[in-house]
């Protein structure tokens, strides 16, 4: 937990509960599918529907991606679980109720660890458990008729609940962005937070320091890590302002407005005894036996933090650099088939941070979709370090490729552009010599500036050296022969 920076004197509370959508094919009790865009209704059958006779039956997928999820944050998967109803009532709900889990949860426990400034975070987790979801309730406001799509009726989620260890919004956004991170990660979740994949509730309160827990209010829906901040900031200084002002704050539910960034009340906050929570008649107890997480286990990836401290050991990567090399799944394969290409890991690193992030982040792309891959970047710092081309000629050669997008052929592509481009550095010493001999004749002022004792006349005198290479010369034999002309 991080240390509390107050606010006008008050601390700040938050815990989140995040909603997952499990990777399915298929729904959580039926085998209705669950892509996304279908038209309204055209992916709702009678479980779905609740029709009368129609029975939930468990989709075995979703447990094991819950029981991944348990073993990833080190909790307790349950050996055995209860679903129970969770009553209320909306029109995109047609059973009354939604089917979720309450007293016995399938994932109990465990931890999110990340860093906010550098410095090691961990926020507890209370629970996670399966569920299903609602449908959705769209309105035309021209036509000014309401209408209920139950495609995503049944769709299986992962509830994922916090406890409330974050004591700001920054801490809060950083948590959900590693919470994110490890469900794609873990290829539970697509993390797609437009279509509502992974989409978050904060609860949030403030209180004076040593005091008890404040009355909490629910953002919910938050499906951006932006507007995450942003409602949390206005909801903190909101709570503030009404108990500086001597009011008491009422526990509600709330929606974040982006176009006036402002929070505004829902509906009054329900209690659990409030949906009348009791086991659903109609399925058995989620019984998972011990050789079944041996099974899931054994199949999951190496785990972010463990393949960073990999890199920091192995590598010798910063600690910093090591995470942003597990940032994802993609950028740890696309920097692992880079050094397994021959290229040296701390640069194979230092291209990933650099050029080749601030390429992906211009134009939006994952790195799975980089014009240039991991053989052809290997190729490219070869490059650099044989002294083929400068490192200014090398981020030529990279926005060249880039931009045609022929960065996937390795050595062959890099090779043809430096040479079709010129790029290639003069490495013949011979050459060398004879230009920078010109250089000296012609600069007599700054080699006597030089020999008294001026070290600025030595620079100039490089970049003389360059210019007459026409930037073609390797800077590390042209420092080399001047220094040795020079005595």
């Amino acid at each position: 937990m991080a240390a509390p920076a107050l606010i006008r004197g008050f601390e700040v509370v938050i815990g989140l509960e995040t909603h997952a959508q499990l990777s399915t094919a298929s729904k959580i009790f039926s085998g209705a599918p669950t892509a996304f865009g279908a038209a309204p209704n055209t992916q709702a059958c009678g479980v779905d529907l609740a029709l009368p006779g129609t029975l939930p039956v468990m989709n075995r997928g979703a447990v094991e991606r819950a029981i991944r999820f348990g073993l990833a944050v080190g909790g307790q998967v349950a050996p055995l679980s209860i679903f129970a109803r969770k009553n209320y009532f909306y029109p995109d709900l047609p059973k009354g109720y939604q089917i979720s889990q309450y007293e016995l949860p399938v994932v109990l426990g465990g931890e999110v660890a990340f860093l906010l400034d550098e410095v090691a975070q961990r926020v507890r987790l209370t629970r996670a458990h399966l569920e299903e979801d609602a449908g959705k309730s769209v309105h035309d406001a021209i036509e000014g008729l309401s209408g209920i799509d139950l495609n995503r009726a049944g769709t299986p989620l992962l509830e994922i609940v916090s406890e409330p260890d974050m004591r700001s919004s920054r801490e809060a956004v950083e948590y959900a962005r590693a919470l994110h991170a490890l469900v794609v990660w873990l290829g539970i979740c697509d993390g797609n937070m437009q279509e509502g994949s992974f989409r978050c509730d904060a609860n949030v309160s403030v209180r004076r320091p040593g005091a008890p827990y404040g009355t909490r209010r629910e953002i919910k829906n938050l499906n951006s890590f932006r507007f995450m901040q942003q409602a949390i900031d206005f909801e903190v200084q909101s709570q503030i302002d009404q108990l500086e002002d001597g009011l008491a704050i009422q526990q509600a539910t709330v929606l974040f407005d982006p176009a006036s960034g402002e929070t505004r009340t829902m509906r009054t906050k329900e209690d659990a005894h409030d949906y009348r929570y009791f086991p659903d008649p109609d399925l058995p107890p989620l019984v998972i036996e011990p050789a079944w997480i041996a099974r899931v286990r054994e199949a999951m990836p190496e785990l972010p933090g463990r393949m960073a401290a990999r890199f920091e050991r192995e590598d010798g990567l910063a600690a910093c650099d090591a995470q942003m090399m597990t940032q994802s799944l993609g950028f740890a394969r696309f920097y692992e088939a880079a050094k397994a290409a021959g290229a040296a890991p701390k640069l194979v690193a230092n291209w990933l941070m650099g050029e080749v992030s601030r390429r992906l982040n211009a134009e939006d792309r994952t790195i799975e979709s980089s014009p240039v891959g991991p053989a052809t970047l290997a190729a490219l710092i070869e490059r650099i370090t044989d002294g083929t081309v400068s490192n200014n000629g090398a981020r030529q050669v990279f926005e060249a490729l880039w931009t045609c997008e022929g960065g996937s052929a390795g050595a062959a592509s890099v090779d043809a552009v430096i040479e079709a481009r010129g790029l290639k550095q003069m490495s013949d010493s011979g050459e060398l010599e004879r230009l920078i001999d010109e250089v000296l004749a012609a600069n007599a002022k700054s080699v006597e500036e030089y020999r008294a004792g001026k070290e600025k006349a030595f620079n100039a005198l490089v970049g003389q050296a360059m210019k007459a290479t026409r930037g073609k010369g390797n800077p590390v034999q042209v420092n080399e022969l001047l220094k040795k002309k020079l005595g």
